[in-house]
């Protein structure tokens, strides 16, 4: 489920927020204005009822509690999204898994094409599919119950390397009555970047824009991690 809270969102309610308690504070100067200019004129023997602005009083103190209240969320919420933006940012230069069956071949490294099937499968093949929809590659794959794995090392069917780029990977399974079983499908790419698309934040993996909330799983590149472990600890020489 996507959050309705966006960074465009909150803005535009700050704005408005803003934009209410400059309109009450105008609001309440004519309302004083015109209470003492009444005051200045009214009849000594016949004064003014005072229960009429007192209510008035009341009814601006009443708004002005719901506009404080409106401003400290509109502070909850951007200190919400600037924190979202601090966990993104994690994510840069991570190998991650995020649920779709949209991936992205990089031209050099297999993709990880994670799936979990309801049951036995008889029959099930691993589709992969370019941007036209046309199937380049149709490759067997584990068919046990549960979560399952297995990749795509960028190769057609004629074992010729694809250029990099966005793919569709379909596993299509069926039991022993050739009926379809339902599978869940999660793959593996590298996050080079973030980006907001509409107020909301996305992780970019190769020209795809991830949601965060597809994220299943993050790890460091195996690079990274050779690097970290070949680094001489700190001490005296």
């Amino acid at each position: 489920m996507t959050s309705d809270v966006t960074l465009t969102g909150a803005a535009n309610s700050a704005s408005k927020t803003q934009a209410q308690s400059v309109k009450l504070a105008e609001d309440f100067n004519q309302f004083l204005t015109l209470l003492t200019t009444q005051l200045q004129n009214q009849d000594p023997l016949n004064p003014m009822d005072s229960s009429e602005f007192t209510n008035q009083l009341v009814q601006f103190s009443q708004v002005e509690q719901s506009i404080n209240t409106n401003q400290k969320l509109d502070d909850m919420l951007a200190l919400q999204l600037g924190s979202l933006s601090t966990v993104a940012l994690g994510y840069v230069g991570m190998d991650v898994t995020y649920t779709s069956t949209e991936m992205n071949w990089d031209g050099t490294n297999p993709v990880s094409i994670n799936y979990a099937l309801e049951k036995n499968a008889a029959v099930l093949k691993a589709n992969v599919y370019d941007e036209s929809g046309k199937l380049v590659r149709s490759m067997d794959a584990p068919k046990a119950a549960g979560g399952q794995k297995t990749s795509w090392d960028g190769k057609d069917n004629n074992g010729n390397v694809m250029e990099a780029g966005t793919y569709t990977i379909k596993i299509e399974a069926a039991d022993n009555d050739q009926k379809p079983i339902s599978v869940s499908t999660a793959v593996s790419g590298h996050v080079r970047g973030i980006e907001a698309q509409d107020g909301v934040i996305f992780l970019l993996i190769g020209e795809r824009a991830v949601a965060l909330n597809n994220v299943i799983q993050a790890v460091n590149p195996p690079a990274a991690e050779d690097a970290a472990s070949d680094t001489p600890p700190e001490g005296p020489a």
